[in-house]
């Protein structure tokens, strides 16, 4: 008889799982319309506005396709601005519209939410624990986390 792995027990299967639970919180508590990853970018460009697209790449460990689609979205939708940079033509640099920064600030309080809400169910050092894990699987692709985005 062939072996099977207990689901329960594999960490790939529980991170995929944990990422649902995330994903379906994040839908109903905090936007319909502004996925997770794109909140990621949004917080990247408060934290550190004017940085260009590969920049936020790395601070939001999202692949640089990926970024350009999001950052086509956001400037779309009036979120984002973008200016050439003067010192390199070749490059753009990104920042937050007051349009965009008061989106922010309406995500941000449910978010915490979200991030409160998939953390309840464990002690105050086993939440740390579960954070420092999940920052040390996160970096085994060998790009360091930047802090938070």
């Amino acid at each position: 008889m062939a072996r099977a792995l207990e689901l329960h027990q594999y960490v790939g299967h529980l991170i995929r799982r944990a990422e649902q639970v995330h994903t379906s919180l994040w839908f109903r508590h905090v936007s319909r319309d502004i996925t997770s990853q794109q909140f990621a970018v949004l917080n990247a460009l408060r934290r550190e506005p004017g940085i260009d697209q590969r920049t936020l790449a790395q601070h939001t460990s999202l692949d640089r396709s990926t970024v350009n689609q999001m950052v086509r979205r956001l400037v779309g939708q009036g979120h984002l601005s973008q200016v050439r940079d003067d010192g390199d033509r070749r490059r753009t640099l990104l920042s937050l519209t007051a349009d965009g920064s008061e989106l922010l600030d309406s995500l941000i309080p449910p978010a915490e939410r979200v991030n409160e809400q998939l953390l309840q169910s464990l002690t105050g050092s086993e939440r740390a624990l579960a954070v420092d894990v999940l920052r040390k699987i996160a970096a085994l692709d060998g790009e360091p986390l930047d802090g938070p985005a």
